[in-house]
């Protein structure tokens, strides 16, 4: 499974301007259906202020931040679990993703045609629906992909028996809590399954049981409040579904995009109140919903933010340096960069006491700056 998230919507509600803004790449924007037909793959930096504190202390000759994949892809229309518009490509494309971003049209705007039913209908502006038009033809999909599945499981059973059966009871836990929501059209990830159930349906990689946030697409006239009728109305579908909900301008966050210089960058986000990007927001929540964290080296050549997987142990982080690493793994030595901050240096670090050494068992916290010791 890749580790990328797939922006997925209806045709014409931003995603394609939003993708361009994330990765400052011109994936092919139009003002018509289907206009994204092969997925645009694009690799966006994850701007992180620790990092950017590590080289204010190292002065490094490199920064290298941790980064994120993000693919457009192609717009989705009712009928495509069955093949229609786009269907069969753009639900190949999304089952090789980790994470969904949905983005969902919350602005009006006559001159931008709204596609919903069909692609010759212009339709209103209803968040709701729309969602629950992709929704449903992901879930479609994954009953699809069950219904299959379960004859392969009843051979499996006659063949070895109860033995087998019995086995396999989580995973027909897990299908009997899944399947009567995707016959109603909502998504698997509302299930309360256990580790367990959740372990046995892995194989599956059903769609709707991958981490979802919605993007809300506002126009600029809503940068200020933040919100809208329509913006409220997803907030309220994405609680049910215990998703989260990101509010970006596609329009201003393009724009943005535009400007290189960080002075004015941040002039541009203080004429209308923003902090940060919100693109930014989406790319860090996009990281951590799929299970990432960071961790940091630093010096005088480079300093450097590393992925890894929530849980990994400190010879797996090493292993992403380089397989040497990990196969000749000694120790870790590690502080974290809220150490940095207080003591200033690694000198004071050490003399503070704050100076750790791990073992083979040690798992990376996210912050951690490691230096590892190897001998192969």
């Amino acid at each position: 499974m890749k580790l990328t998230c797939g922006i997925v919507g209806l045709p014409n509600v931003g995603k394609s301007t939003i993708f361009s803004a994330l990765t400052k790449a011109p994936a092919e924007a139009a003002n018509y259906p289907f206009c994204t037909i092969d997925p645009n793959v694009g690799i966006v930096d994850l701007p992180d202020e620790r990092l950017d504190f590590m080289c204010s202390v190292f002065e490094p000759k490199k920064k290298i931040p941790a980064t994120v994949d993000f693919v457009d892809i192609a717009g989705l229309i009712k009928g495509a679990s069955q093949g229609e518009g786009l269907g069969n490509k753009f639900l190949a494309n999304i089952r090789e993703t980790a994470v969904i971003a949905h983005v969902v049209r919350c602005f009006d705007n006559p001159d931008i045609q709204h596609v919903r039913e069909d692609a010759k209908t212009d339709a209103p502006i209803d968040p709701e629906s729309d969602i629950l038009t992709i929704d449903f033809e992901l879930a479609q999909a994954d009953l699809d992909t069950i219904n299959k599945h379960a004859e392969k499981v009843t051979k499996q059973i006659r063949a070895l028996g109860k033995d087998e059966e019995k086995r396999l009871a989580p995973y027909f836990s897990a299908v009997e809590k899944i399947k009567p929501l995707l016959e109603d059209g909502k998504c698997a990830r509302m299930a309360d399954l256990t580790d367990e159930e959740k372990a046995a349906v892995y194989e599956l990689h059903l769609l709707t049981i991958k981490p979802q946030v919605y993007v809300c697409n506002i126009d600029e006239d809503t940068i200020d409040s933040g919100t809208n009728k329509y913006v409220e109305t997803v907030k309220k579908f994405a609680a049910e579904q215990k998703s989260e909900v990101i509010v970006i301008c596609g329009k201003f966050e393009s724009d943005l995009s535009d400007i290189t210089d960080d002075a004015d960058r941040k002039e541009f986000m203080d004429s209308v109140g923003l902090k940060e990007s919100g693109l930014t927001v989406l790319a860090r929540t996009v990281y951590h919903l799929m299970g990432l964290r960071t961790f940091f080296t630093g010096g005088a050549d480079e300093c450097r933010a590393w992925t890894i997987h929530a849980g990994d142990k400190a010879p797996q982080a090493a292993g992403v340096i380089h397989t040497d690493f990990e196969k000749g793994f000694i120790k870790a030595e590690a502080y974290t960069v809220d150490d940095l901050r207080e003591y200033k240096s690694e000198a004071a670090i050490k003399a503070a006491g704050k100076y750790r050494q791990e073992g083979k068992e040690y798992v990376v916290q996210d912050g951690d700056v490691l230096f590892f010791k190897f001998n192969v």
